[in-house]
């Protein structure tokens, strides 16, 4: 792949605009929207979002961009606040004019968003976890990440090959983690799990010890599960280590799937386990895997753009703004309600996620297999071996 040129941009208020010329619908240019947690307590997952786009629509717009088209790229930061969320998500409608929509790092700034595009007919693929967001299914509402409710199948799936059935769990009352919580809670008959405690933290709590002390001493606790993301799951996962309870299997969700992660937590992350898309572990994968040409080459680009680690979130914005373009190739228009029956049409996408087919009924388009079971060692990522 080419080298990421300089990007040219303006910075107005909290709103940072890429532009080539005025005008959604001008000769030569179409525009994209995007609204991200660029800074705030998101900033790790909105940084890498924010820095995946700005890279590849350069890169795009390099080669000629779609079907002769410029993509004028509009990026607003909400800070990981969902009124600032929702307010610019009005403001790329009604002032920008986008054809389309690319974020919403978080589940709360999403499910703000959500009217806004639906009201106005808008395409708006998602970066947030929450199976909220595509459950029920609605007309313009498309996500790339993996659903919690997906991650808690996978976890499940990995302790009852290891003989683990009875739980504890600590989530963050976050939206992610409160939503991940509960689709936990009813899930877990499926795979014969028992949740024998419950309990939760708050985003802005520095020590989960009292909760974990609780945890630790339950009657018959064969592991523990963490839902959540920020930084509260590292805090737990310190807590956790400092408490001696390392020899009982500990699970994060992929709400915790980047560098930064492992970095907060220190050794304490040592054998950790989450599932995460194949991104993380793209070295690893086989030749024969249809994924490894794809996340390594994004890792590659995004890596030699950025010098930080890749992370699965920037891979849900590369995910989202290709199903985009190559929506808008199939559909040589834009028109955003025409845009949106290609993007329903995607079928074997090969992303750095997983391999997408959507459907009317289905605006994710990933099963249980895009999802791989991974493991801390030594400080880095690693394929869990399944059933130890």
């Amino acid at each position: 792949m080419k080298s990421p040129s300089t990007l040219k941009y303006m910075l107005a208020a909290s709103a940072i605009s890429l532009g080539f010329s005025n005008g959604a619908l001008a000769q030569d240019t179409v525009k994209i929207g995007s609204v991200l947690s660029v800074t705030g307590p998101s900033s790790f997952l909105g940084e890498p979002e924010d820095k995946t786009l700005r890279i590849y629509v350069d890169q795009i717009n390099a080669a000629g961009g779609v079907a002769g088209k410029k993509i004028e790229l509009v990026i607003y930061d909400d800070g990981g606040d969902a009124n600032k969320a929702r307010t610019f998500a009005t403001r790329l409608i009604e002032d920008d004019e986008v054809i389309a929509m690319v974020g919403g790092t978080s589940t709360g700034s999403t499910m703000a968003m959500v009217p806004v595009f639906e009201d106005a007919q808008v395409p708006f693929i998602s970066l947030a976890g929450a199976i909220e967001v595509v459950d029920p299914v609605r007309k313009f509402v498309f996500k790339t990440p993996h659903t919690d409710k997906m991650a808690c199948e996978k976890i499940f799936e990995d302790l009852k090959k290891r003989n683990l059935t009875k739980i504890g769990m600590i989530s963050g009352t976050d939206g992610f983690g409160a939503s991940m919580r509960a689709q936990c809670v009813k899930v877990a008959p499926n795979y014969g799990m028992q949740i024998v405690i419950d309990e939760t933290y708050g985003p802005r709590d520095s020590d989960m010890t009292a909760q974990l002390t609780k945890i630790k001493n339950t009657a018959g606790l064969q592991a523990v599960v963490n839902p959540g993301f920020g930084q509260g799951p590292a805090i737990v996962t310190r807590n956790y280590a400092q408490l001696g309870m390392t020899g009982t299997p500990f699970y994060q969700s992929h709400g915790v799937a980047s560098k930064s992660f492992i970095d907060l937590a220190g050794a304490a992350a040592e054998g950790v386990r989450l599932p995460a898309a194949a991104l993380l572990v793209g070295d690893k994968l086989p030749e024969s895997d249809p994924q490894k040409k794809v996340v390594t080459e994004y890792k590659k680009t995004y890596e030699s753009a950025t010098k930080q680690p890749v992370s699965t979130f920037g891979g849900h914005a590369y995910d989202g703004l290709f199903i985009l373009v190559e929506a808008m190739k199939r559909a040589n228009s834009t028109d955003p309600k025409k845009i949106r029956d290609e993007i329903e049409k995607t079928k074997g996408f090969v992303g750095t996620g997983g391999i997408v087919t959507m459907s009317a009924t289905d605006h994710l388009g990933l099963d249980l297999s895009a999802f791989r079971m991974l493991e801390i060692k030594g400080g880095d990522w690693n394929l869990a071996e399944s059933g130890s």
